[in-house]
């Protein structure tokens, strides 16, 4: 269990000590939340330099809210909880750019530079045409209840269990052929 902060006791004492920028208060609150988010960050891909800077965001995010009465913590621990919700989204936000996913990958590739943006986005397009053609040619080669029961479930949404019902099988059954049906169109297309 974490052990309370002991400057931060009285709740009015800590909106009070942010509004008027109380420097022990802050840095109090501040050295107190970091472990947290830092854990957060390192855990989902992400750099000390990284946590450093989404809970600097999120931090001066806290303070702003307070001070503009948009939120006014309930306890010690809604603020504590505060901080952490907002360096949260603020690295799911970054986790879900699509620049982070391109340095992953290029970190993952050693040095790799991509020099020209625009004919590398037309390759990619080129390769999930061709994979896409790939795979429908499969489609095609698939028996017809494989074919039947692929396309209730990806093309026209419907559940497992309402397909189990029309095909008259239980769940596990249609899971079971679904998975086998699954492994049949991949090893079409790979061979293709």
């Amino acid at each position: 269990m974490q052990e309370k902060n002991p400057i931060l006791s009285s709740n009015d004492s800590i909106i009070e000590a942010v509004k008027n920028n109380d420097t022990t208060v802050l840095k109090q609150l501040y050295v107190y939340n970091y472990p947290k988010v830092e854990i957060l960050v390192l855990r989902n891909s992400g750099t000390k330099e990284q946590a450093k800077d989404i809970y600097q965001d999120a931090f001066l995010a806290v303070w702003q809210n307070i001070k503009q009465n948009k939120f006014i913590p309930q306890s010690e621990s809604s603020i504590n909880g505060y901080i952490y919700t907002i360096a949260k989204n603020k690295w799911l936000d970054v986790l879900r750019s699509k620049g982070f996913k391109k340095t992953i990958v290029a970190s993952q590739l050693g040095h790799f530079e991509i020099k020209d943006e625009e004919n590398n986005d037309i390759d990619d397009d080129i390769l999930k045409d061709k994979r896409l053609e790939d795979v429908m040619l499969a489609f095609r080669s698939l028996g017809e209840a494989c074919k039947s029961l692929l396309r209730k479930f990806y093309f026209e949404k419907k559940s497992m269990n309402l397909i189990a019902k029309e095909l008259e099988l239980d769940a596990a059954s249609t899971r079971n052929k679904k998975y086998r049906c699954m492994k049949k169109l991949r090893e079409i297309a790979l061979k293709n």
